[in-house]
């Protein structure tokens, strides 16, 4: 009877903090009208991949040149199929991934930690995020980016590798960064097989097994995913109308010089934009982006303004990039396996942006990582012995006011000038 029960009250608990993220995601959700910031790439082509199966200007009636994958746009135009080629329908699709991302932070912390109010708090920290908030109630990609990222990784804990290789594959066919961590996961695998295998003799035969175990895992997590992917382009091959279709009478290879032109531009981005941000500035939220930003009428004050910007709720990120470093600092010294895998996903997600400085970033792409950036928090707050739950609800009461101190430059809400120039914490947030 307790094993039902306890999974029962998980589900409540998850579930609860789901339907709550829900409501705050689809509550005037159609608001600001109009498409903001890159809503006018992804939403519009969603809407040409349910007319088209690819993406066509609408103006020429010409295949266009899209640099990303299908599949995130494939979701958002669920939405647009679901409620109409508006607003609410176009990020529809962002909310709804964004609820069940909270409910999936519920349940990756219970199996890294086993610990109901650990659990709680882990969830309660994605829920008062901003960033992830803001993600959550705007068509761009990120968001199922995210989504694909943390399945893959809670099908990682429980030892299912060929789903979590093939949401792995599904988070690539959304943006290519999701390879960083493909590969990542895949060598940790390699690794725990050789770590479980090593105190056996250089002559025993399970030596034969480990080598045709590399081979299953090539199989798993490299063949399987290049597969996934590929298919992800059905609606590509299924039409000669795309881009680079008919390059040759092969489609695999006209796919082939399709994605070195999108490697090409990707390689070379490196036009300048006021919101663009350095990596080493991404954790502290030194350069957030603003996605949208007006100043109507009448907001009860001489001047109004109306931002939605992509920032982390302050305080929960400055205290999450000092519990990265802490966790680091007791991996090395203690070898961790909750540790490790959370700094295997954050190194893989984060550390490749390094060698591509000079290319044109935005520090939103943290949200790719947010939730295990926000996990090394509560690794930390589990290594304490006493008063875990006095901790864990001062600093989830410190982070829900900043919270919602900053909710109406989250959720764009119109204040006035005044109030928004208040949460301008840093000059660099202008």
């Amino acid at each position: 009877m307790t094993t039902p029960l306890r999974i029962s009250r998980d589900w409540v608990y998850a579930l609860g903090f789901g339907a709550l993220g829900l409501i705050l995601r689809l509550w005037n959700l159609d608001s600001p009208r109009g498409k903001i910031f890159d809503e006018i790439y992804y939403a519009t082509n969603a809407q040409s991949l349910l007319q088209n199966g690819v993406e066509i200007d609408s103006k020429s009636g010409l295949a266009q040149f899209i640099v990303h994958p299908p599949t995130g746009k494939w979701l958002i135009a669920i939405g647009i199929k679901l409620f109409g080629y508006n607003e609410f329908g176009w990020r529809f699709a962002a909310a709804i991934v964004g609820s069940i991302s909270i409910i999936s932070m519920y349940f990756t912390a219970k199996k890294l930690f086993n610990n109901r109010l650990l659990s709680i708090l882990a969830a309660s920290l994605i829920s008062m995020d901003g960033l992830h908030l803001v993600h959550s109630r705007i068509a761009l990609l990120d968001i199922f980016l995210l989504f694909f990222i943390q399945i893959a990784v809670l099908a990682f804990l429980h030892n299912k590798y060929w789903i979590s290789a093939l949401t792995l594959a599904l988070a690539c066919s959304v943006k290519w960064s999701g390879l960083y961590v493909l590969i990542a996961l895949a060598l940790y695998v390699l690794v725990t097989d050789f770590r479980r295998h090593r105190y056996l003799g250089a002559d025993h035969p399970i030596r034969d097994l480990l080598r045709k175990n590399l081979l299953f895992r090539f199989l798993q997590f490299g063949i399987f995913p290049v597969l996934i992917y590929i298919g992800s382009w059905f609606s590509w091959f299924a039409t000669n109308k795309g881009w680079d279709r008919n390059f040759s009478s092969n489609p695999l290879f006209s796919l082939w010089h399709y994605h070195s032109e999108i490697l090409n531009f990707h390689t070379k981005l490196n036009d300048s934009h006021p919101y663009s941000a350095n990596p080493w500035s991404w954790l502290i939220q030194g350069r957030p982006t603003s996605f949208f930003y007006e100043t109507p009428k009448n907001c009860g004050g001489t001047s109004c303004s109306q931002e939605i910007l992509a920032i982390g709720t302050p305080i929960l990120w400055w205290a999450a990039t000092l519990a990265l470093l802490v966790t680091i600092g007791f991996w090395v010294s203690k070898r961790d396996k909750q540790a490790e895998i959370l700094l295997v996903v954050i190194g893989a997600s984060y550390l490749p942006w390094f060698a591509i400085q000079d290319r044109t970033m935005f520090s939103f792409y943290t949200i790719a990582f947010e939730p295990f950036i926000l996990l090394t928090l509560v690794y930390l707050l589990s290594k304490v012995v006493k008063n875990q739950r006095k901790i864990a609800t001062v600093f989830a009461s410190i982070v829900l006011i900043n919270f919602l101190y900053f909710l109406p430059i989250f959720l764009g809400l119109v204040i006035t000038y005044n109030s928004w120039r208040d949460r301008m914490w840093l000059p660099s947030w202008i």
